[in-house]
């Protein structure tokens, strides 16, 4: 796909196609991250990270049973 930036006041804008943002999942609040290696610019959607409800349950065992032990490491 290729596309032309259009002037919006000072600044270059991309528009996308609502087939494109509908296919990734991209609404006009979502966080779009934009990396680049001086040649290629990569602009995609940040997601939420998913953190495994076992992980969480484990997490927070060991805050209640070493809370104490963690708060004295950090000082």
């Amino acid at each position: 796909m290729r596309k032309k930036l259009v002037r919006t006041g000072n600044s270059l804008a991309l528009v996308l196609d609502k087939e494109l943002l509908d296919e990734l999942g991209i609404e006009a609040d979502t966080l779009l991250e934009l990396s680049t290696d001086g040649d290629v610019m990569v602009v995609s959607p940040v997601r939420p990270r998913r953190v495994d409800e076992r992980l969480k349950k484990v997490m927070a065992r060991a805050h209640e049973r070493y809370g104490g032990v963690f708060r004295k490491l950090a000082e």
